[in-house]
């Protein structure tokens, strides 16, 4: 998966919105306000990535921390969420070493992990159209 499918997944989430807090190289995906996932193209300085993010685009998502220890095990591209609460974040190199349908479940992962900390009134909101 490159960046432009992330970001066309990405933005096909129900109600899902782009905001660029960060500056214009960072897209923020959010869900009724609630921050799902982050896009932007790694520069290789990243403190702590060993250069790993260099010339690739990542993708911040949240995730259960079990799961969280289990997939950077499983694939090297995960890696603990840069700037971000490494216990309930990951980043993930796009870097075409983990399977485009992988990478899908885990947006959808942190899309419905969002979506389950809302209020019911805002889950039905959006459970209705899945």
């Amino acid at each position: 998966m490159d960046n432009i499918q992330a970001e066309r997944y990405l933005r096909a989430k129900i109600e899902a919105c782009i905001y660029h807090p960060f500056g214009p190289d960072v897209i923020v995906f959010k869900v009724k306000n609630k921050m799902f996932a982050t896009l932007s193209l790694g520069k290789g300085n990243e403190k702590g990535t060993d250069g790993k993010m260099a010339g690739h685009y990542c993708i911040n998502l949240k995730c259960e921390p079990n799961e969280a220890i289990i997939l950077r095990d499983i694939f090297p591209s995960v890696i603990p969420g840069y700037h971000m609460n490494k216990s309930n974040w990951n980043t993930v190199i796009l870097d075409g070493s983990i399977p485009q349908g992988e990478i899908e479940r885990m947006i959808d992962n942190s899309y419905m992990l969002v979506v389950s900390k809302m209020t019911k009134k805002d889950q039905q909101s959006l459970l209705v159209h899945l």
